[in-house]
């Protein structure tokens, strides 16, 4: 049996999570609007160029990659044509080969080096900015000639600290990973 106690505070639960995903992205607007402008004019430029854009994170940073590049390659909202997009998480012989052979740390970095092109963007996505798989793929990507979008969260971690003054950095102002997701996906939508 439901008691109302129970479902009062169910209530006020679901209630405190609304409001806190309201604040951060409130909070992630007023400082990262110009930001997320660059990201957005920079990946537009080099698609319009012919070039692509590889993504890698881990976890549900992996899976927004996919969805992100699901939205490219298919249509996001009205039909236009493909666009070339690659969510590195997704090959899993290439994942524990490259793992189990090298280390986790090398998964996305030797699939940037394999198809990243000069001019190419690479999305890379850490709610922490310590992943180091994620580090080791924008040190490749950085080699290959490459620019790079970070989404983190927190302070920014190591990866705020790597990125070079055309590369795109976009800071997530909290702490709890669920309310940076939910600005990232967001974000990649815009």
């Amino acid at each position: 049996k439901c008691n109302r106690g129970n479902l009062m505070d169910a209530e006020n639960l679901i209630e405190e999570h609304f409001s806190q995903s309201i604040q951060a992205k409130t909070e992630t607007i007023s400082k990262c609007s110009g930001d997320i402008a660059k990201a957005g004019q920079m990946m537009s430029q080099q698609l319009i160029s012919g070039h692509k854009i590889l993504c890698c994170g881990n976890g549900g940073s992996a899976a927004d990659c996919q969805h992100f590049s699901a939205e490219l390659v298919g249509r996001f909202e009205r039909e236009r044509p493909e666009l070339p997009a690659i969510a590195l998480s997704t090959d899993t012989s290439i994942l524990t080969a490259v793992g189990n052979d090298y280390s986790f740390d090398a998964i996305f970095a030797k699939q940037v080096r394999a198809l990243g092109q000069e001019n190419d963007i690479l999305l890379a996505i850490s709610t922490s900015g310590n992943s180091g798989n994620v580090i080791a793929a924008i040190e490749a990507a950085h080699q290959q000639g490459m620019r790079i979008v970070a989404l983190c969260g927190r302070d920014g971690g190591q990866i705020k600290n790597m990125l070079k003054e055309d590369d795109a950095f976009i800071c997530i102002p909290h702490q709890r990973t669920a309310r940076i997701q939910e600005c990232h996906i967001l974000i990649i939508h815009i």
